[in-house]
C-alpha cells in the first residue's frame, strides 16, 4: 500500500524547565527556536519547537513543559532515543563540546555501518548523534560556535522498544508503507519513502524490558510527514478501518495531525508537511513571538503572566 509518508515530521517530548531546555537545545546543541505557542489542552505551559531555519519537516523536536512532573522511564511503548543526524567527522566536535559543559557521552555500538554517540539532556532523555552520509540536503542553523560543517541537520531516525514485533511490523508495512532495511540482533530497521536520514525508525525487540512511565525526559509522541491533506485523509480511513482507534484531523496551526497507537502502545501521529511554521510570523523572527491558538488569543494577557520568561 502506498500512503506516501515522506519521513519523520517531528518528535514531541516532556520536560520540567522551559528555560533549562531552551538553553540546552539552542545554546548548546545550536538548534533554532522556530516556534513559541502554549500546549492546547493546557495554555499554562509551552509548547516550544525547535529545528532547522524554517522548521522543515523532519527537523522539529518539540517539547511540553510542565515543571514538577516527576521523571519517566523509557521502556515498551515508548520512542526511546531520539537520534540527529551529523556529518561524517563531526562526532570528535561534539564530544568535546559536551564535555566542556559536563555532559558525558558515550560511543555507541557500530550500528548499520554507521557510528553515534548517546549522551542525556538535562531531563534524562536518551539523544544521539549519528554520522551519516546520508542526509535531507538541509541548510542546518549555524552558530558562530558551532561551524557549518559540523552542525547538526535534522532527525537521523527515533528508536522504539517493543515486547514483540508481530503486529507492529503489520502496520508498518501493511499500513504505514514502510519496508524493512536491516536487521542487527534484536534491532530493526524500516525505511520510510527512499530511506535515509530523517527517513527511518528503528524498534528494539526486548520482552524482558519495563513498561515505559511517561514523565519529564520522555518522547510523548513520534509523527510521521504526509504531503498533502488528502493522503492523510486516505490514510486514516485505512487506519480506521482496520479498527486501530484513529482520530478525527486536528488542526494544529501549523500542520494537520491524526493520532493513534501501534499494537504495543507507542502514540503515532501523521502530520502534513503544510502550512509551517512561517504562516503566522516571518521566517526572519520565527520563534521570537509568543503565538497563541486562536481561541486563547483572548486570554493572552493571563496567559502570558502565568509562563515563566525564558530568558
Amino acid at each position: 500500500m502506498n500512503t506516501k509518508l515522506t519521513g519523520l515530521h517531528h518528535i514531541t517530548a516532556i520536560a520540567g524547565d522551559a528555560k533549562t531546555n531552551v538553553a540546552f537545545y539552542t545554546d548548546l546543541l545550536g538548534l533554532r527556536m522556530v516556534k513559541k505557542t502554549v500546549n492546547f489542552d493546557d495554555p499554562t505551559a509551552y509548547h516550544l519547537y525547535f529545528a532547522d531555519e524554517r522548521g522543515t519537516p523532519g527537523t522539529v523536536l518539540t517539547f511540553f513543559y510542565w515543571g514538577d512532573i516527576p521523571r519517566g522511564r523509557p521502556g515498551i511503548g515508548q520512542v526511546s532515543a531520539t537520534a540527529f543526524t551529523v556529518p561524517q567527522g563531526a562526532l570528535s566536535f561534539w564530544k568535546e563540546r559536551l564535555a566542556e559543559k559536563g555532559i558525558a557521552t558515550s560511543n555507541l555500538p557500530t550500528r548499520f555501518g554507521e557510528s553515534g554517540i548517546g549522551f542525556q539532556d538535562p531531563d534524562g532523555m536518551p539523544l544521539e548523534l549519528m554520522e551519516s552520509e546520508s542526509s535531507l540536503n538541509l541548510v542546518p542553523w549555524v552558530r558562530d560556535d558551532i561551524p557549518e560543517g559540523v552542525a547538526i541537520r535534522g532527525f537521523h531516525s527515533a528508536t522504539g522498544i517493543i515486547g514483540d514485533l508481530t503486529d507492529t511490523e503489520i502496520l508498518l508495512k501493511d499500513l504505514l508503507g514502510m519496508g524493512e532495511l536491516e536487521r542487527e540482533g534484536n534491532r530493526v530497521r524500516y525505511r520510510i519513502a527512499e530511506g535515509g536520514a530523517g527517513r527511518i525508525v528503528d524498534f528494539v525487540v526486548d520482552p524482558s524490558a519495563p513498561r515505559a512511565l511517561q514523565g519529564a525526559g520522555t518522547v510523548h509522541h513520534i509523527a510521521y510527514a504526509t504531503a498533502t491533506d488528502e493522503d492523510q485523509e486516505t490514510l486514516r480511513e485505512s487506519l480506521h478501518n482496520a479498527f486501530l482507534g484513529v482520530s478525527p484531523v486536528m488542526d494544529r496551526n501549523y500542520f494537520h495531525s491524526i493520532y493513534f497507537r501501534e499494537p504495543q502502545g507507542i502514540l503515532f501521529e501523521v502530520a502534513t508537511e503544510g502550512p509551517g511554521f512561517a504562516v503566522d510570523e516571518p521566517v526572519e523572527t520565527l520563534g521570537e513571538a509568543l503565538k497563541l491558538p486562536a481561541m486563547y488569543e483572548s486570554r493572552r494577557a493571563d496567559i502570558e503572566k502565568a509562563l515563566v520568561p525564558l530568558n
